[in-house]
């Protein structure tokens, strides 16, 4: 059992002196050279807790072997070698060569492409190399690596603080405690008790809340705490629904074929006929029937995906997401960014009397330049407006003190400044918090007075008004403190000198409104989670003709039982005022009812509501820990990009579909067929190198199925893994296959008085026809003459049919016990396919007129 934080042994570099810990890295501040780097690296490996366990190409390649059905099949043939037949063991061990070498290519190119998406949004972190800034990924960082670390960054293995500034960190990953942690850079810090009171450490999986940090980094990987704990804090993610659906499908399956084998291999036994020959027949049954294209399949076509929409500048991290959202029918997200622009500008400065006034303004810009937590773009608007304007104020003659950084609870972020001896406790957050804390106001006269009743009133009407217009708002309080007051914590929020509100606007991005109606058309509703008030939720809804049906406040939220939230649910579009744990309370909810839900965020407060989604989206320039949290990243931020996601998660699933649907058809009806013909024939119906030749041409003909194409009215809603009706249309359209393959053995039988070689050579034909073609029946919900192909599918299929016709009549058809028919053959076999293929069509469209809806 892994150790708990608690029982993890202290780090010497938790206590010792800083140059000892220097020393005992071999490094300084000016951080270590590429070459030592490099050499590091190769000693202590990757930087992750829990490293990669790829295996290699050839290990991969054999364990393909292991297949338990093909180690008993080869081992049959080699016996069948021994007792003089050596070719019928060659012609098996290369089909089987093939099948694997088929399978082995294509599953070990789609993972390799991934992989390299995967790489170009993973996480980064800055390090000094060589006396230079540079930019690595997280598993590149070494012991003895200077790295340097902002708000918003999570920090990328267990480190030591040289330098740090107001510095507060979130330590929830390892320790459950919520509020952040203040660090400091000391030289010899106290020994600490346990790793979450080591105040001059960090450690890896933690996220920086506020403040800037100089660290050098002591332990990587494994090594860290993150890493000899990580058993215990990190879980595999539960299966998706796709997961399970297709791991299910593929034991039904198997099972199936089980029975059929041993049915098989019994009756041939019971009739007295070869042992020998009866074993490998049912054997390469086995290993024909088995779905073991499945997993690659299943592979190539999520990579596919994943590959397409990164042309589309969609990065997918997690190939299970793209089933997700493909399934997914609720999209979770903020507004800001989403659907506004980002460019939130600075409008109106006014004081408490309504009026334009500069003092808020003064207060709110020495706020936000003294602030070293994550700038918001509010902050950003500040700043911007004070140096466009040309009003920046003179801020030479004040000092910062301490600050109490901004936090999604509280709301706001305090500043203690120092202008030539007093000392002025500045806040500035959201307008109706601060109106609640504050126990005076800003008169017209500049001196404060009692906020009674009828004051807060109209500051809160004020408040409305400017959202009612769509603007968002920001409140600016104050509070003198004592000349000797060097600290501030949250309890000093309390009896402030309300001064006024700024007022922002960010207007609606451009292609939200048509981004909003096409994910409606599709079947996504949007339901909007944010920080600001209803009335400019309101009134950006209304810019983007986006209906609300109802909204609902993070007070009113806060009180509703679990049970009364999913009630309410469907009736409410709008989450407005939220915290970042209301966010994931109400992303959980929706899941419990059903539905699929995908999330929008790129901030620190997004993170717990990105794990908690079924979907969780974000944006390269987001947080770090916004991007490791979430399974796809934008590179653009815009909501038109997600409905490109979403029609490609729906296409993907839909071709994994198609090739189940024929796999469970083909594979049920070769068991009927099967199991009749070896109650009644006198000899096997086909040998085990032609059981196995047609899997193999029939797997190849299927490669193609990833990259089919998909009509739009098949994407037009949420696609989910529907196991019930794989296994209906199985039942249904199984014995139809059947049916045809009875008839083949009657004309085999009874108008061409086939033998034993025609018999065999004519069924592999038929059947290999028939499952290959009714690819173009089943691939569409249309008519097949009305729904084009890709090219490559319709190519491989064709070709395949084609190579099952004409083998018998090559200078290989004796190699695998095929002899040429005869010209009515032929004939029987172009109108039995024909027939074949309008019967299953007849049937598909019976079949999806009941069950589909």
């Amino acid at each position: 059992m892994p150790p708990s934080l608690e029982s993890a042994a202290p780090q010497p570099s938790w206590s010792q002196p800083l140059d000892a810990v220097l020393a005992s890295l071999a490094s300084s501040p000016a951080g270590l050279g590429s070459g030592e780097a490099e050499d590091r690296r190769r000693r202590w490996g990757p930087n992750q807790p829990v490293p990669p366990r790829r295996r290699r190409a050839w290990v991969d390649f054999l364990a393909r072997f292991a297949n338990p059905l093909v180690l008993i099949l080869l081992f049959a043939s080699g016996l069948s070698a021994v007792t003089g037949n050596t070719s019928s063991f060659i012609i098996v061990a290369i089909v089987v060569l093939l099948s694997v070498v088929l399978d082995f290519i294509q599953e070990r190119q789609a993972e390799a492409a991934v992989e390299a998406l995967r790489r170009t949004v993973a996480v980064r972190a800055q390090v000094l190399r060589d006396g230079a800034e540079a930019t690595l990924p997280l598993d590149q960082l070494v012991p003895g690596d200077i790295v340097r670390l902002s708000a918003g960054d999570l920090v990328p293995a267990d480190c030591r603080l040289l330098q740090a500034r107001d510095l507060f960190v979130n330590q929830a990953v390892l320790t459950g405690e919520a509020y952040p942690v203040e660090k400091r850079a000391e030289h010899t810090p106290p020994a600490p008790a346990m790793a979450g009171e080591a105040t001059a450490c960090l450690f890896m999986g933690t996220s920086v809340i506020a403040g800037s940090a100089t660290a050098v980094v002591c332990q990587t990987g494994a090594a860290t705490l993150f890493g000899r704990i990580s058993g215990s804090l990190r879980s595999v993610p539960p299966p998706t629904a796709f997961e399970i659906g297709v791991r299910r499908f593929g034991f039904l399956i198997l099972r199936l074929t089980i029975f059929l084998v041993l049915f098989v291999l019994t009756v041939n036994v019971l009739f007295h006929r070869p042992w020998l020959d009866s074993l490998m027949f049912a054997l390469a049954l086995a290993v024909g029937l088995t779905p073991e294209l499945l997993p690659m399949i299943v592979t190539v076509t999520l990579a596919r995906g994943a590959m397409r929409l990164a042309k589309r500048r969609v990065i997918v991290k997690r190939l299970a997401s793209m089933h997700n959202v493909g399934a997914m029918d609720v999209l979770c997200t903020d507004k800001t960014g989403t659907l506004t622009e980002a460019n939130i500008r600075l409008v109106r400065t006014l004081d408490c009397q309504g009026n334009e006034g500069r003092r808020p303004f003064d207060l709110a810009y020495l706020n936000s330049r003294f602030e070293t937590g994550l700038r918001s773009p509010l902050d950003e608007a500040i700043l911007a407006y004070g140096d466009a304007a040309q009003a920046t104020p003179d801020l030479a003659a004040w000092r910062k003190c301490d600050e109490v950084p901004f936090d999604f609870e509280r709301r706001r972020v305090s500043v203690l400044a120092e202008n030539g001896g007093e000392r002025l406790l500045v806040v500035k957050g959201a307008p109706e918090d601060l109106l609640r804390l504050s126990g005076r106001y800003r008169g017209a006269g500049g001196d404060d007075a009692p906020l009674d009743d009828d004051m807060r009133a109209r500051l809160d009407a004020q408040f409305q008004d400017l959202g009612r217009e769509g603007c968002r708002a920001l409140a600016v309080a104050t509070k003198p403190l004592p000349p000797d007051r060097e600290h501030i914590d949250r309890a000093d929020e309390c009896d402030l000198v309300f001064e006024g509100h700024l007022a922002f606007l960010d207007p609606p991005k451009a292609s939200a409104t048509a981004a909003v109606a096409a994910l409606a058309r599709s079947g996504v509703a949007i339901k909007i989670l944010t920080g600001d008030t209803e009335a400019v939720t309101r009134h950006l809804c209304a810019q983007l003709d986006l209906p609300i049906r109802g909204v609902m406040t993070g007070e009113e939220l806060r009180t509703l039982s679990e049970d009364a939230l999913r009630a309410r649910l469907p009736h409410v579009t709008v989450f407005c005022r939220v915290t970042p744990q209301q966010k994931e309370r109400v992303l959980l909810a929706c899941r419990q009812t059903g539905h699929v839900v995908g999330f929008m965020g790129d901030g620190v407060n997004d993170a717990s509501a990105l794990h908690a989604a079924d979907v969780g989206i974000s944006v390269d320039s987001a947080t770090d820990v916004a991007k490791e949290a979430a399974g796809i990243i934008l590179l653009d931020h815009d909501l038109s990009v997600v409905h490109e996601a979403v029609l490609e998660g729906r296409r993907t699933v839909l071709n994994v579909t198609k090739y189940v649907l024929m796999g469970s058809s083909s594979n049920f009806g070769n068991m009927f067929s099967m199991a009749g013909a070896a109650l009644f024939l006198p000899f096997l119906p086909m040998t085990p190198v032609q059981v196995l030749l047609n899997n193999l041409l029939y797997d190849a003909s299927e490669t193609g199925i990833p990259f089919d194409n998909v009509e739009e009215e098949a994407l037009a809603r949420p696609v989910h893994w529907n196991l019930p009706l794989i296994l209906r249309f199985m039942l249904v359209l199984g014995p139809v296959s059947s049916l045809f393959d009875f008839l083949t053995f009657y004309v085999l039988l009874h108008l061409l008085h086939a033998d034993e070689a025609l018999f065999q050579t004519g069924w592999f034909v038929e059947s290999l026809a028939t499952q290959v073609l009714v690819i173009f029946i089943i691939r569409t919900p249309r008519a097949p003459w009305r729904s084009h192909p890709h090219p490559m599918l319709a190519g491989l299929a064709l070709a395949t049919a084609a190579l099952a016709a004409l083998l018998p009549l090559t200078p290989l058809a004796p190699v695998f016990g095929l002899v040429a028919p005869p010209p009515l053959f032929y004939l029987l076999l172009g109108a039995a396919v024909l027939a074949y293929l309008a019967l299953a069509e007849g049937v598909k469209r019976l079949f999806f007129r009941r069950f589909s809806s």
